[in-house]
C-alpha cells in the first residue's frame, strides 16, 4: 500500500484519539470543546460540543482527565511524527517499508530535515494538545464540588502528564513556550520560547507535586494511570538528562523501594499478556472497544510491523543495532523479528518481506483477536523498572559508588542471560551502562537518539553510522516553520535551521 493510500486508510480507521479541544494555528486556544466518556480508555467522536455546564461535576472532572490519557495514543504522539523525531534519527532504525514510500522519513534519517517538514508540526501540535487538555483540567477542576481526595489525585495525574509532554518537547526542540494555564491574554495566545533550563525546572515542579499525591498502585479498573512510581521515575529521568547525579540516585532508590521487580522473561514483557506487569511503571494504554474503533486504539504497532503481512513495515532495526547485542543476549530475539522466522506463537514471517528485520517489540501474534485491525491493543511501554535500575547504575557510577552501580547493572544483565559486567575504570563502566541502555530499551520508547545527545557523543556515533549529523545544530530539531509563521515571528528558530 502506498503512503497516500495508507494515510487515507488511517483517516478512515485511525486510532486517533478525540480530544477536548484543538490547538489552533500554533497557539493554545480553547477553540471548540468536545465531550469525553467516563471510561478510562474510551473517548467518543469529535464534534460533540461541551455545554456551558461542563466542569461542574465529579464525573466531568474524571472525563476530562481521561481525555488527556486518550490523547497519548493520538497519531502524532505515537506513530509517524513520534517515530520520525525520536527513532529514525538514531542508529537503531532505518526507514523501512519500500523505496518510494514516505521518502520524507529519510530527511530525519540523514539530518537534512527542514522546518517545513510536516512531521515536525504534527509532533509539536500533538504534544501541545496534551498540554492544553491538562491546563483545562488544572484551571477548572479545582472549583468543582467533589470528593477532595479524588480531586487531588486527578490534578496530580494531570501534572504528571503535562510534565511528560514537556519532556518530549524539550528533548526534541530545546526551549519551548511554557503554558501554565489555558491562554487568556493576547500574550498567552502567542507566547515566546522559554529557555531549556526554565522548561526543565517547570517539568521538575510538576513531577515533584504529582509524586507527593499520587498513589503507589490502583485497583483493576484504574490500572495504567500515573502512580507515585511513575512520577518519581520520570523525575529521575529528567534529572538524568541534566546530569544531576545525586538526585537521580535518590529518586531511583525511592522507586526501587516501591515493590517493582524485573519480569523474568524479557520477551513476554511486550506481549499483550505482559502489559502492566510488575516491571511496568508507565505505559500508554491501548484497548480496542467494539463499535468505537476510531477512538480507542493505537497505530504504534501497525506502522512498524511486517509489511504485507501485519502492518506498514516502517522503522526497521538497523544492522548496527543487530550487531550491538552480545552473543547469548536473550533480548536480541525479543527485539528483532527476522523475515522467514517462526515466532514462539507460531506465526511464520514472510520470507519475501521487503525488510530483513522488523521491530519484535511491536509484534502482536495473529492468533490474538484483533477487533479493530492489527496491533491496535498494543500498549506502548514508556518507563520500566529495568530503566530505573540502569539510571541508578549510571548515577552511582558517576558518584563513585561502584558496588551500587554493579549491582543494578548486573540485575538487568542477568535477566538477559549475560555474565556480570567486567570493567577497569569509571569511564569504562560508563560506556558499559550506556551500551546496556541501548540494547535493553531498543525500539521501545524512543530513547536512543536523546541518549546520544545527552551523552555528548551524537556526532561521533551518528556520523560513524553514515548520518549527516552536525554538532551545534542537530542536537535538536527545527521549530516547525508553520508555528513560526502563525506566531508572526514571535517564535524563533533553532540555530542552523
Amino acid at each position: 500500500m502506498s503512503l497516500s493510500n495508507q494515510m487515507n486508510a488511517m483517516e478512515n480507521k485511525t486510532s486517533k484519539i478525540k480530544r477536548l479541544s484543538w490547538l489552533l494555528a500554533g497557539t493554545l486556544t480553547l477553540g471548540v470543546s468536545y465531550s469525553c466518556s467516563d471510561s478510562f480508555l474510551d473517548v467518543p467522536p469529535e464534534g460533540q460540543a461541551v455545554n456551558t455546564q461542563f466542569f461542574q461535576t465529579q464525573a466531568q472532572a474524571l472525563s476530562a482527565v481521561n481525555s488527556i490519557y486518550g490523547n497519548l495514543r493520538e497519531w502524532n504522539n505515537i506513530a509517524f511524527a513520534y517515530l520520525a523525531v525520536s527513532t529514525i534519527t538514531s542508529d537503531d532504525a532505518d526507514k523501512g517499508s519500500v523505496p518510494g514510500d514516505a521518502e520524507f522519513m529519510n530527511l530525519y534519517d540523514n539530518f537534512t530535515v527542514t522546518p517545513t517538514e510536516g512531521q515536525l508540526n504534527g509532533y509539536w501540535v500533538g504534544q501541545y494538545q496534551g498540554i492544553n487538555l491538562v491546563n483545562q483540567v488544572l484551571d477548572n477542576v479545582p472549583g468543582i464540588t467533589m470528593d477532595e481526595g479524588l480531586k487531588a489525585r486527578l490534578l496530580a495525574e494531570a501534572k504528571f502528564l503535562r510534565a511528560y509532554h514537556y519532556f518530549n518537547l524539550v528533548r526534541t526542540f530545546g526551549g519551548v513556550p511554557i503554558m501554565r494555564r489555558v491562554p487568556v491574554t493576547p500574550e498567552e495566545l502567542n507566547p515566546t520560547r522559554n529557555t531549556r533550563e526554565e522548561v526543565y525546572a517547570f517539568i521538575e515542579q510538576d513531577l515533584t507535586e504529582a509524586a507527593a499525591v499520587l498513589p503507589t498502585a490502583y485497583g483493576a479498573a484504574d490500572v495504567g494511570r500515573a502512580t507515585k512510581g511513575a512520577a518519581l521515575g520520570m523525575l529521575a529521568k529528567v534529572n538524568l538528562y541534566q546530569a544531576q547525579w545525586a538526585d537521580v540516585l535518590s529518586l531511583t532508590e525511592q522507586v526501587m523501594g516501591l515493590g517493582y521487580s524485573l519480569t523474568p522473561d524479557f520477551y513476554q514483557i511486550f506481549r499483550l499478556q505482559g502489559e502492566n506487569n510488575r516491571e511496568s511503571i508507565f505505559e500508554i494504554q491501548a484497548q480496542t472497544l467494539p463499535g468505537n474503533c476510531g477512538a480507542s486504539n493505537s497505530q504504534w504497532a501497525e506502522v512498524q510491523s511486517v509489511r504485507g503481512q501485519f502492518g506498514w513495515g516502517f522503522f526497521t532495526p538497523s544492522a548496527d543495532l543487530e550487531a550491538a547485542f552480545e552473543p547469548g543476549d536473550k533480548r536480541k530475539d525479543a527485539t528483532i523479528l527476522y523475515r522467514g522466522e517462526t515466532t514462539p506463537e507460531g506465526d511464520v514471517i514472510n520470507a519475501t518481506a521487503p525488510s530483513e528485520r522488523y521491530n519484535q517489540k511491536a509484534y502482536v501474534p495473529s492468533s490474538v483477536t484483533q477487533v479493530c485491525g492489527y496491533g491496535k491493543d498494543q500498549n506502548i511501554r514508556i518507563l520500566r523498572y529495568a530503566e530505573v535500575l540502569l539510571m541508578h547504575a549510571e548515577a552511582a557510577n558517576e558518584l563513585g559508588q561502584t558496588a551500587k552501580a554493579e549491582s543494578s547493572l548486573n540485575l538487568v544483565r542477568q535477566r538477559a542471560g549475560l555474565a556480570p559486567v567486567t570493567f577497569t575504570t569509571k569511564e569504562d563502566m560508563r560506556l558499559k551502562i550506556w551500551h546496556e541502555r541501548r540494547v535493553e530499551l531498543a525500539l521501545e520508547n524512543g530513547e536512543r537518539f536523546y541518549d546520544l545527545v545527552r551523552q555528548r557523543r551524537a556526532e561521533q556515533v551518528l556520523r560513524a553510522h553514515g548520518k549527516n549529523f552536525t554538532a551545534g545544530k542537530n542536537e535538536v530539531l527545527p521549530i516547525p516553520q508553520n508555528q513560526i509563521t502563525l506566531s508572526g515571528g514571535t517564535l524563533t528558530q533553532n540555530p542552523g535551521y
